[in-house]
């Protein structure tokens, strides 16, 4: 290791407190998005906007997005550079929005006051995505505090409704601003987390989400002859459907982690509020995560032939409808500069050995992905992100910084 590299881990090291006290002020504000019955990002953003400018970046550049739905008019994405040697840009990409904290009862502390204890941080947000949104901001301070010119130009993006969709995140930025992003750059999403940080994200299966409604014929719960059971229509379909989908998509692929397509049934809406009577009407959904290999039209297929086939023997009608899809991106490969470089920054850091997998979970990297933009996604944490009780290992945090300050360093 040069004696630059190790002057940097030892400065990233000399601000965990710093990192400590900023990642503490994110918990406080609560960035929910209007989805989740919050404010929006603006808050976080202004506080965050302050943490900026007192590193020093070169640029820094305000995205507001409109947004009625929220007391500000706006969803902010902010974008601040550090200037290269190069001026091929490593992004690090994050996401000032959380989820919702969820059930109090099941939290041992208030999900917006943070508490250290043991070494981590508990609160909402730490992990999904305070821990490396703050990495990525001092792993840019190192950098200035120590007068380093990073190799690459290093651009971080704080970026609002990654939650809920991201239409007023990345997705408007890349429509809107594409002039921003070039096909020669590097991306590092630091969004899925591993306990011992030794697996990179370099492919995601297709999503497809669908609602399926059964419409049945509603009657006392005394006379089930004279009606038609949607809930229990419903059931033989989801029996069905589930052994159709298994047999006919059985493919196991290694890179994926689960290594098969999944096809699960999920959510159900209420159908009738009391017990004596046969319901006509029973609404389901289907969280479905398809290998790369496979046609998400040819999936489809197979719930539209069973809804067929289950409606010609019961008499019930039954509607398939997509709620969400979003076919396979290609995937990264594992010989791309961006793949190899955070091999081995993961490495240096941990001390571990870094291994390519994919996922079935959709993250940004997807979107660069599509758009030719080799991405991976990768951050060391207990995978605790959306629990109760959430929390950041601080040393994560530190750590993380680490990787991402030696990524800007090397030299391609």
């Amino acid at each position: 290791m040069t004696d630059e590299k190790k002057a940097i881990k030892a400065k990233v090291e000399s601000l965990e407190k710093n990192m400590v006290d900023c990642l503490s002020q994110c918990v406080k504000i609560p960035a929910l998005g209007p989805t989740n019955g919050g404010k929006g990002e603006s808050e976080k953003a202004e506080y965050l906007m302050g943490a900026l400018a007192s590193i020093g970046f070169d640029e820094v550049k305000r995205f507001d997005v409109p947004d009625d739905r929220v007391p500000s008019g706006t969803r902010p994405n902010l974008m601040a550079t550090l200037k290269g040697a190069s001026k091929r840009r490593l992004w690090v990409i994050s996401h000032m929005d959380i989820v919702p904290s969820g059930d109090l009862a099941h939290w041992s502390t208030d999900p917006f006051q943070p508490v250290v204890k043991d070494g981590k941080m508990f609160g909402r947000g730490t992990e999904d995505n305070g821990q490396d949104l703050v990495a990525s901001l001092f792993a840019a301070r190192a950098l200035k505090d120590s007068s380093i010119i990073p190799e690459q130009t290093l651009t971080l993006l704080l970026a609002a409704d990654e939650e809920t969709g991201s239409d007023k995140g990345i997705k408007w930025l890349m429509e809107k601003k594409a002039s921003l992003f070039s096909k020669d750059d590097l991306v590092i999403v630091p969004d899925a987390a591993y306990p011992d940080g030794s697996m990179i994200e370099v492919a995601e299966k297709s999503i497809l989400h669908l609602k399926v409604r059964t419409i049945g014929k509603q009657v006392h719960g005394s006379t089930p002859g004279k009606g038609i059971n949607a809930h229990h229509v419903s059931a033989q379909y989801i029996v069905e459907v589930h052994k159709a989908l298994h047999d006919g998509f059985p493919v196991k692929d290694p890179l994926f982690i689960p290594p098969t397509s999944t096809f699960e049934v999920t959510k159900k809406e209420a159908n009738i509020p009391n017990i004596n009577t046969i319901p006509g009407e029973d609404v389901i959904y289907f969280d479905n995560r398809v290998l790369p290999g496979y046609r998400v039209d040819d999936v489809l297929k197979v719930y539209d032939g069973i809804a067929e086939k289950v409606s010609k023997r019961t008499g019930a009608k039954i509607d398939v409808d997509t709620v969400q899809r979003d076919d396979a991106a290609p995937p990264t490969s594992v010989n791309d500069e961006i793949t190899m470089m955070t091999v081995d920054c993961v490495k240096e850091v941990y001390n571990n050995k870094p291994k390519c997998i994919g996922i079935g979970g959709g993250t940004y990297a997807a979107m660069f992905r599509r758009n030719d933009i080799p991405a991976v996604v990768w951050c060391k944490g207990d995978e605790v992100a959306h629990m109760p009780n959430e929390y950041c290992v601080i040393k994560n945090m530190v750590g993380d910084a680490k990787v991402f300050a030696l990524m800007a360093m090397t030299k391609l």
